[in-house]
């Protein structure tokens, strides 16, 4: 940071002068006239640095520049910095590592090589707060909507650390892949608009095949992705046939989702996409050839349900304002580009894409719709006119200059210094609603995680798994058979008087939250002898000749067993979800259950039973009709998918040995 007062031109007094001239001390945080100087000196050195960023990106002296910037932020003090330098110099030390590293390591690939952690190990880094500050300064390598799922992915092989090397070569890639796509022809027979940007083109002769199938007819070709449209263009005898626009800007009922294709129209490989429309009486079906895995498709299905989810969240925000419209364009473009840059980067494991895209990302995250929510009000309060918004980005790299131009000629407010991102309330709300979906998103992933253990399982164990499961049910039904048979006559004629009694006095209400009360206190009761200890895992025995005779059938009948392999997969994975709800194996789950079956019970013991049945009868015909489909709210239900989905099951570990099966 000593380089900032030489890049603005001034001295550190006068820089320190005009910060404190509107610094507001912080009652209790002796730190924060450190770091809120470090920001006021970045904010200031990136609004002149952003005016000629591509040069700057080009001598290394921004990424150099930046990366100091991140360093200064996390350790804003002197203390700060001299316990990183002792850290540094202890562990250094300790490992034996030496301090100079190989020149090789332009030459390798970064994250997967094995002088990465020579590269690594003793050189300063930065954590995820640091590289989400400098994003919601400069949107360039990072956004602040997804930029700590951006930083994970980066990071992974190298202990959600970023170094040095991997951000110098990150921000070079990103200059490259906007050279490149700068260079891409545009589709034959079609007029750009001006505000339309090629953001990814295959099946050209240096590209991989791009395969277009009508039936049982396939036609190679070229496929462009713009931020307005798939244009695929049939290759010819010399030169490619006039484009077929596919427009993803329109607001109507359009979808794009994976698809299967093979000869003769066969669903054998799972490597195409199929865009559907309404306006359409077919499907358009585009495949990506590759020998094993479906990476290009997953990457250009992301791709395109990306602009489409852009296009509808303009429309459903109401994002009339051209200049709020084009920011979000910007920051759509931007954000493919950093997912370009990755790739390239990262090819021997291609990272996942939702990671480093705003829409695709947040339309699969549990409250992802409450994040783009704040996303729009934010997007309302960004200044895309000054130097380092999104737009200004574009325009400074050669890659928009009509269409920003023309837009802020029709600016009516003044240009201001503030850097976009800047912190108001707005923003503590945006980054309160993304730390909330990344917790949910982690519950949600080990849930899963446990689910796909269970499923890997044939229909054999599955079947054996399920009636493991129901076995306490099985001890109930000799019970009510003994009562419906009179075997015990006193029993029975004991349950006659109890029925009739509760139905006489209308106890039907208080019999049911009697009876869930007693379940809460099973609970309780569970958790305070603490079976999700005692029970971690719930064992089956496959020590049967009858497994031999199941697979057999499988042969005889696979896809209708297929069939029954999913429904009892599907129940148990909700019975041991329940049973991980029972002993507070799920503690938050739990407590809910708990919270809501406690009110359900009182509701019930305080409101007349034939009250209740009335008001459901009203309520199921009501959201039947018309009037109901018009007023429903599909968020209570989406809440309820993604509480139901961020549940872990409880463990199964499936035994083949007599002796070791439970009795």
């Amino acid at each position: 940071m000593l380089n900032l007062p030489r890049e603005l031109g001034t001295s550190v007094d006068l820089l320190v002068e005009e910060f404190e001239a509107g610094w507001k001390p912080e009652v209790g945080d002796s730190s924060s006239y450190s770091r809120k100087l470090v920001e006021f000196c970045s904010s200031e050195a990136l609004i002149k640095l952003c005016q000629n960023i591509e040069e700057r990106i080009c001598n290394g002296s921004y990424s150099r520049f930046t990366y100091d910037m991140m360093l200064a932020w996390e350790k804003p003090t002197a203390v700060d910095e001299e316990s990183q330098t002792e850290s540094i110099a202890k562990e250094k030390e300790d490992r034996k590592i030496p301090e100079k590293v190989p020149p090789e390591q332009d030459d390798i690939p970064l994250f997967y090589s094995d002088l990465m952690p020579l590269l690594v190990n003793d050189k300063p880094s930065v954590e995820e707060d640091a590289f989400v500050w400098l994003g919601s300064l400069v949107p360039l390598v990072a956004d602040i909507v997804n930029g700590r799922f951006t930083f994970e992915t980066l990071t992974a092989p190298t202990g959600n650390r970023l170094f040095f090397p991997a951000y110098d070569k990150f921000l070079k890639e990103i200059d490259n892949c906007m050279k490149h796509l700068q260079k891409q022809a545009k589709p034959k027979g079609v007029e750009l608009a001006d505000d339309e940007f090629i953001l990814h083109v295959e099946g050209t002769a240096s590209t991989q095949r791009v395969m277009r199938h009508i039936g049982g007819t396939s036609w190679p070709g070229r496929l462009t992705l713009t931020n307005y449209a798939l244009y695929f263009e049939a290759s010819g005898v010399i030169t490619y046939e006039d484009a077929l626009m596919i427009d993803l800007s329109r607001n109507i009922d359009h979808s794009v989702k994976p698809a299967a294709t093979g000869p003769w129209g066969a669903s054998l490989f799972d490597k195409a996409i199929i865009y559907e429309s309404p306006e359409l009486p077919e499907g358009v079906v585009l495949e990506f050839p590759e020998i094993t895995s479906s990476t290009r498709r997953n990457h250009w299905l992301a791709l395109t349900k990306e602009v489409l989810l852009m296009r509808k969240f303009l429309s459903e925000f109401k994002m009339e304002c051209p200049i709020q419209a084009w920011e979000m364009h910007a920051r759509t473009i931007l954000s493919i580009i950093r997912l370009h840059a990755a790739r390239e980067m990262l090819r021997i494991s291609p990272p996942d894409p939702t990671k480093f895209l705003i829409f695709a990302l947040y339309d699969e995250l549990p409250k992802g719709d409450y994040v783009l929510e704040q996303l729009s009000e934010s997007l309302k309060r960004v200044n895309s006119g000054q130097p380092c918004s999104a737009s200004s980005i574009l325009r400074k790299m050669n890659l928009s200059e009509t269409i920003v131009s023309s837009l802020e000629a029709k600016r009516v407010t003044e240009e201001s210094k503030a850097i976009a991102g800047s912190e108001d309330d707005n923003k503590t709300s945006l980054e309160t609603a993304i730390n909330q979906a990344r917790k949910e998103e982690r519950e949600v992933v080990n849930a899963k995680a446990e689910i796909e253990g269970l499923k890997e399982e044939g229909i054999s164990e599955n079947a054996l798994v399920l009636m493991e499961l129901l076995k306490p049910f099985k001890r109930v039904f000799p019970w009510f058979r003994e009562i419906f048979s009179w075997d015990r006559p006193t029993t029975t004629l004991m349950v006659i008087a109890i029925v009739t009694l509760i139905v006489y006095k209308e106890w039907v209400g208080k019999a049911i939250s009697t009876g869930l009360l007693l379940l809460v206190g099973k609970m309780i009761r569970a958790r305070q002898e603490r079976l999700k200890d005692k029970q971690k895992e719930i064992v089956v025995c496959t020590a049967s000749d009858q497994t031999a005779t199941m697979r057999e059938n499988i042969v005889a009948a696979q896809y209708g067993f297929m069939t029954i392999r999913e429904i009892i997969q599907e129940t148990n994975v909700t019975i041991l979800k329940l049973h991980s709800i029972l002993v507070s194996r799920a503690h938050k789950h739990a407590d809910m259950v708990m919270l809501v079956l406690t009110g359900l019970a009182i509701l019930l013991a305080v409101v007349p039973f034939k009250y209740l049945i009335i008001t459901a009868v009203f309520h199921s015909m009501i959201m039947t009709s018309k009037l109901g489909k018009y007023i429903r709210n599909n968020q209570g239900d989406r809440r309820l998918k993604e509480w139901w989905g961020s549940i872990p099951p409880t463990p199964v570990r499936i035994v083949d040995e007599a002796p070791a099966c439970p009795k």
